[in-house]
């Protein structure tokens, strides 16, 4: 499912028109983003946690030529699916 279908099954359970699903959808991954920007983790109960991951710097090679490069410091988002989301799926 892509995004523009994820607009169309929103629109479709609840009744609202595709331009209102749009936002409402936006809505929902701004305000998550917002919050991982923020270092807080978003939880939704029965569906999973959205979080943020801190990567440490480090030293990698370049696969292409094998010299040894800086790898810099960076912040991961994750998902860790809740309960009613693993049980819904097997």
């Amino acid at each position: 499912m892509n995004k523009q279908e994820l607009i169309g099954a929103v629109a479709d359970a609840s009744g609202l028109s595709k331009g209102d699903a749009s936002k409402a959808v936006e809505g929902v991954f701004d305000a998550i983003s917002g919050a991982l920007k923020k270092g807080d983790e978003v939880r939704l109960v029965g569906f999973g946690t959205f979080s943020v991951s801190k990567r440490k710097a480090s030293q990698g090679r370049n696969p292409r030529t094998g010299e040894p490069m800086a790898i810099k410091a960076s912040s991961q988002p994750k998902f860790k699916a809740g309960k009613g989301l693993k049980d819904a799926v097997n």
